[in-house]
């Protein structure tokens, strides 16, 4: 049913960058900072932190 040329799966091919760990645990660093704005100084004052954790977690493979 097929040309013979079919194979079960892509070896050689290169895969997205895999997810190394859970969203609670990536990204400790910046997670941990913005916490911590969030906490003292409220939502509206940490975007630059909200944003840099954004961009961590898409660098570790998240949908964010």
């Amino acid at each position: 049913m097929g040309s013979g040329d079919s194979k079960p799966s892509q070896e050689g091919a290169p895969k997205p960058a895999e997810k190394k760990c859970k969203a609670c645990c990536a990204c400790p660093e910046t997670k941990r900072a913005r916490d911590a704005c969030i906490v003292e100084k409220g939502e509206e004052n940490c975007k630059d932190l909200i944003e840099a954790h954004k961009k961590c977690m898409r660098d570790q493979g998240f949908n964010i």
